[in-house]
């Protein structure tokens, strides 16, 4: 079985959210000193490539640990949205491929901002669903949605109203993906497992494609 690895890894120096504290990876227990290694992770639950739970942005929403596990795998399209670089992905574009995404337990958009991490240009505007847009797709049977970008609302955002739209329908979002561009277009066995920790409003994920050819 084919395995495409979609997660950046996790290391002290690395993109985050602004405001957010970057994590620390320090060494706890050492051979030297106790026979064996361990190193103490500090870091937030939305570092690297990580999942929202709708407890992310609503008072009422549900932690990623009251989820059973069978929500965080599934099939996944890739759209391609790397035109759209500094607008909105509009509601004409989910229509195209509505069959799709229909199809599909996950929806991830490929914005090409991948190739900007570890840059300020990574938080340069990407492409985000119109709000629109986002209402549309919110009406599919989803588990989810995922971005090779930092976030799925613009970064000057005050109010989020993409990420309420979208969990406020059930949906978990994966954001910070990457290695999505050879599986534009495709629909593919997918999942993005987070850590199960009580009251999870997100977590950091391993997410990986099982593409078939």
């Amino acid at each position: 079985m084919k395995i495409l690895d979609l997660t950046h890894l996790i290391e002290e120096a690395m993109p985050v959210y602004p405001e957010t504290e970057p994590p620390k990876l320090t060494p706890s227990n050492t051979f030297e000193q106790h026979g064996f290694r361990e190193t103490l992770l500090t870091m937030g639950s939305h570092t690297g490539t990580h999942m929202d739970a709708p407890a992310h942005m609503l008072r009422d929403g549900m932690t990623l640990d009251q989820f059973p596990a069978d929500k965080y795998v599934g099939t996944a399209y890739v759209l391609d949205c790397s035109d759209l670089a500094g607008k909105e992905i509009p509601k004409a574009r989910l229509q195209l491929h509505a069959s799709e995404i229909e199809a599909a337990d996950f929806l991830l958009f490929y914005t090409g901002w991948e190739k900007y991490w570890g840059s300020e240009q990574y938080f340069s505007p990407f492409p985000v669903l119109s709000l629109e847009a986002a209402e549309y797709l919110a009406a599919f049977p989803l588990k989810g949605v995922g971005t090779d970008a930092i976030s799925i609302d613009p970064m000057d955002t005050v109010d989020y109203p993409v990420h309420k739209i979208l969990l406020g329908a059930g949906f978990v979002n994966t954001e910070n993906l990457c290695n999505l561009a050879s599986l534009v277009g495709k629909t593919f066995p997918y999942a993005t497992l987070p850590l199960r920790f009580k009251n999870a409003d997100g977590s950091p994920v391993r997410a990986v494609a099982m593409p078939e050819d």
